[in-house]
């Protein structure tokens, strides 16, 4: 999901909470590699049987997908999306969940995970679909998804966005007012606001839904060209995460809380499910598999 809030108020809030804008570093390109990765603690779980899309639940946003971060009274399709958006197909001689990209949507696993390795493989097939025909092909992997369907601009579910968007992989979004992140941020002029990217070893920074802090960028951009598979890593342990795109480190997030109302206090968020988007891009998944840890990697600098 692609979504930027300008306000000024909102940057000073956002880093407020961590580091002062002016004490962020600058960022600078950095070589990360990925240690101490833990073993499983249990068996893994196929979370997509290559069969049917029975363990999971469908949303369909609006059918304008241009209205959607201004649906005015508009309302979205609701549940629905199964034959059609989201397929059951065979892609390169192998099964694969097929998401159309042409209405906006989610697909949301039925469990409930914490202290998890997921692993799953994606590619584009280079189709898009208004309003993103121009545009970057974009797509998600949301974890500690949780509330109810469609409360995120009718489309999505309260969650923590590890990005899939061509240039972007591994940006961390935290989708929903109020939901909010932490990381080692640095100042890189060369990006959109706010302009955050994860440095290892940076000062804390802070990413909040919904505000002028809207995302972290990832470290480096590891992923592949269109029409090729990639392999994503999501580690997370309790309120701590870790992207890996296809076998590069490129965020940790840690504090990931979300509030219970506006006014409300910001609670660990510790557990939920797995959601995958339909945003503007045709998009194949496959091998995605989730196992038990009882710690996380590190990131280390090189």
């Amino acid at each position: 999901m692609l979504k930027r809030v300008a306000a000024t108020a909102g940057l000073a809030l956002a880093f407020g909470l961590g580091v002062a804008r002016a004490e962020a570093p600058v960022f600078h390109p950095q070589t990360l590699v990925l240690k101490n990765i833990p073993p499983a603690t249990g068996p893994a779980e196929a979370l997509f049987n290559g069969k049917d899309l029975n363990d999971w639940t469908a949303w369909l946003g609006y059918r304008e997908p241009a209205v959607t971060y201004n649906a005015g009274g508009a309302k979205p399709i609701g549940p629905g999306g199964k034959g059609d958006i989201f397929t059951v197909v065979t892609e390169d001689g192998a099964p694969a969940l097929r998401v159309s990209g042409e209405t906006w949507g989610s697909l949301v696993h039925k469990g409930d995970f914490k202290n998890y390795h997921l692993r799953l493989e994606y590619k584009w097939s280079g189709k898009r679909y208004a309003p993103r025909l121009n545009d970057p092909e974009n797509n998600g992997l949301l974890y500690h998804t949780h509330g109810a369907p469609g409360v995120v601009w009718g489309t999505w579910s309260r969650a923590v966005e590890f990005e899939i968007m061509t240039g972007s992989v591994g940006m961390v979004v935290p989708v929903g007012n109020g939901l909010q992140v932490d990381s080692s941020v640095a100042i890189d002029p060369s990006i959109i606001d706010p302009k955050q990217r994860f440095m290892a070893g940076a000062p804390k920074g802070s990413a909040i839904g919904n505000t002028a802090l809207w995302n972290i960028e990832n470290n480096f951009n590891a992923d592949k060209p269109v029409g090729q598979w990639n392999t994503l890593d999501l580690y997370v342990f309790a309120n701590h995460a870790v992207h890996v795109v296809n076998g590069v480190p490129v965020m940790e997030v840690w504090g990931i809380c979300d509030k219970a109302s506006d006014t409300a206090p910001c609670e660990p968020l510790m557990h939920g499910a797995i959601q995958l988007q339909s945003e503007g891009a045709e998009t194949f998944f496959r091998n995605i598999t989730i196992e038990p840890i009882n710690s996380l990697p590190a990131i280390e600098a090189r």
